[in-house]
């Protein structure tokens, strides 16, 4: 066949700015176009074949490396084309108005990313001239009777036809490499490229450096370079059948297992998993990990990779995986997922919906399902699920719907309860008195004693922390589930109305003059005005003092706070507030402790003053350190103030 030349129909004199510029964001994208199209080919090819009951080749994919000639060599054994089909397919192109409409934009102020620009004129081959000065496509297409053909371009809109030599089925791409790319031609660079985008792509790909040899081996294991080199042998890159394109009846256990560990090599053993796929009304495949949190590495937001078929598109899936998913790790594979040309975002489609919500209900199914069959297990994995458990009852109403009576709490005895069975353990001689109030133990934060107290009548509390819980229990109070009315409570504020208090005596009354008088005096302000002086221990304003004989209590001081108080400040300090929102502390003294009567009797007497003061700051810090404990700066006033009232109560045993 004699030379050839023709011009790519385009309205513009060179197609290489355009690319440059408005196609791709990063250069490694060309690799991942030419070989889906090269995938494409043998998938067509095989189809064809079928049709025509031929026989279908295995279908591979070759990528070759020379950095002395500067050239990454594309090839497959697909379908091929015709030199008729490479002047419809690749000379063509539907560029009418192409340059008119870019510069349109440009005047707009438009963003220069240009996706939507792209989504108009299908460029994916074009993407070579990304890193070529010159592209060249070799090809014979699987048509009987079919002639080679050879294509060129130097990315100008003019091309060049020539014969060729090629005999077997299939098309090979050379690029020749321009100085800003030449990364590329680096078998490690283009491996890891490869790994990136198509390392779970139904075909193989081989990777060969072209200018590395091997030689025969001595006995002695060392190479013999006196022999004749051999040639460098391709490296396999992908895995052509990723666990979730195979039948879930057909894995087990340790198939899941030892796919994650080779993907996530760093991290301990997932805890369970879900495997998705779905024909109809969409088409998805996937497995989700359930991970075990390690606290000491931060969190990462690309842990969920997404496929269009085996082909890597983004592990940005914030519009397919809902937020509070995204601690879960794995991959996702869907055909119908809408796409712009660049693949680099994903575009508004009510298929996204269905495909999120399809998600969200597999998560919560496979939760059920195993809260249902082994609640053992259920529990085990709760310290590292469930947080994003709730996260997602408070963001996902289907969600919450499933999973709400799955949350789960330690109670009393450590044992996990659900609300509902927390509701079925309260004796029935206090059923009246909580109504739908759930008692609420802060971890690290409440009286321990308070909970003892509780127990000791048989009534428990839950342990929440300080992360997810104030949100969790503001959600369930604000938004109810059928009839179920839940009010979360804090124990220190509860306790009293629970185990009902006495009336308050005179020397009750007197008691708590002795520790307002000692915690928080009045001062004289200028205009001589009572006010409470300021206690280093307490909230701003003063100590609050109250007594409360609650019946059967034990302990001798405790701290109750305003529990609507508590939560704002919980809320202020986890939208990012520099300062606390200050709270209202109240120091509760039980009047009938035996360390509260003797400081009162020392007091009557008129004898030890300082040892009854010192017996006063120290119930206070007892009560501290019983609750969130002590700040740096109150432990040295702590400790000395303990050694001085020791000291002074052994020299009075003396």
């Amino acid at each position: 066949m004699a030379e050839r030349k023709g011009n790519i129909t385009v309205n513009t004199n060179d197609i290489l700015p355009i690319i440059k510029k408005w196609l791709y964001s990063e250069h490694d994208i060309f690799i991942r176009e030419l070989v889906a199209n090269a995938c494409d080919a043998i998938t067509k090819r095989g189809t064809l074949a079928r049709t025509l009951n031929q026989e279908i080749p295995v279908g591979k994919i070759l990528i070759s490396l020379n950095k002395t000639n500067k050239t990454i060599k594309i090839q497959d054994n697909g379908i091929g084309m015709t030199e008729s089909e490479v002047e419809k397919y690749i000379a063509q192109l539907a560029f009418s108005g192409a340059k008119e409409f870019i510069e349109k934009l440009e005047k707009e102020g438009k963003s220069s990313e240009g996706d939507d620009i792209i989504g108009k004129f299908g460029l994916g081959f074009y993407s070579s001239f990304m890193v070529s000065d010159k592209v060249s496509v070799e090809t014979l297409s699987m048509t009987e009777g079919s002639t080679p053909a050879l294509w060129t371009s130097e990315g100008s809109t003019e091309y060049t036809f020539s014969d060729s030599e090629k005999s077997e089925v299939g098309t090979t791409i050379t690029l020749h490499v321009n100085d800003d790319s030449t990364e590329f031609l680096d078998a490690w660079k283009m491996g890891e490229t490869l790994r990136k985008f198509c390392d779970f792509l139904p075909y193989e790909i081989a990777v060969l450096d072209e200018e590395k040899v091997t030689y025969p081996t001595k006995e002695d294991g060392t190479e013999d370079k006196t022999k004749d080199a051999l040639p460098n042998e391709p490296t396999v890159i992908n895995e052509t059948t990723p666990i979730w394109k195979r039948d879930p009846k057909d894995l087990k256990d340790e198939d899941y297992i030892n796919f994650y560990r080779s993907k996530f090599p760093m991290d301990q053993e997932p805890l369970f998993w879900i495997h998705l796929k779905i024909d109809h009304p969409f088409t998805l495949d996937g497995v989700l990990y359930f991970p075990k949190i390690n606290q000491n590495r931060p969190f990462n937001e690309s842990n969920i990779r997404l496929y269009a078929k085996q082909m890597f598109v983004t592990d940005n899936v914030k519009n397919v995986v809902p937020e509070f998913l995204s601690l879960l790790k794995g991959y996702i594979d869907s055909s119908d997922i809408p796409l712009n040309v660049s693949r680099s975002s994903l575009q508004g489609d009510p298929t996204i919906t269905k495909i999120s919500n399809y998600i969200v209900k597999k998560v919560a199914e496979a939760l059920k399902k195993l809260w249902l069959n082994d609640r053992a297990k259920f529990e085990a994995i709760w310290p590292d699920s469930g947080l994003f458990i709730k996260y997602g009852c408070i963001s996902d109403t289907k969600f919450d719907e499933l999973m709400r009576d799955k949350i789960i709490f330690k109670n009393s005895e450590d044992k996990y309860v659900n609300l509902g069975e927390y509701k079925e353990s309260v004796p029935q001689d206090y059923r009246e008195k909580l109504g739908d109030k759930v008692i609420y133990f802060e971890k690290d934060k409440s009286d321990i004693s308070l909970k003892q107290q509780l127990l000791s009548e048989g009534v428990h509390t839950i342990e929440t922390d300080d992360y997810i819980d104030p949100h969790f229990m503001q959600h369930v109070e604000a938004k109810k589930i059928g009839d179920k009315t839940i009010t979360f409570t804090s124990i220190d504020s509860e306790i009293a109305n629970v185990l009902g208090t006495e009336n308050a005596t005179e020397g009750d009354l007197k008691i708590k003059d002795l520790f307002q008088s000692i915690l928080s005096p009045l001062a004289k302000d200028e205009d001589k005005k009572e006010t409470k002086e300021e206690n280093p221990f307490g909230a701003t304003g003063g100590l609050e003092i109250e007594v409360q004989n609650i019946k059967n209590g034990t302990s001798p001081a405790f701290f109750k706070i305003d529990e609507q108080m508590k939560r704002l400040n919980k809320m202020t300090q986890q939208m990012g507030g520099d300062a606390s929102f200050p709270i209202k502390k109240t120091l509760v003294i039980n009047p009938s402790n035996p360390l509260i009567q003797n400081a009162f009797k020392l007091h009557e007497k008129g004898e030890k003053k300082e040892l009854v003061e010192k017996i006063c700051h120290y119930v206070e810090d007892l009560a501290y350190i019983s609750s969130e404990g002590l700040k740096v700066e109150q432990r040295d006033q702590f400790v000395k103030r303990s050694q001085d009232l020791i000291s002074d109560l052994t020299n009075f045993a003396l």
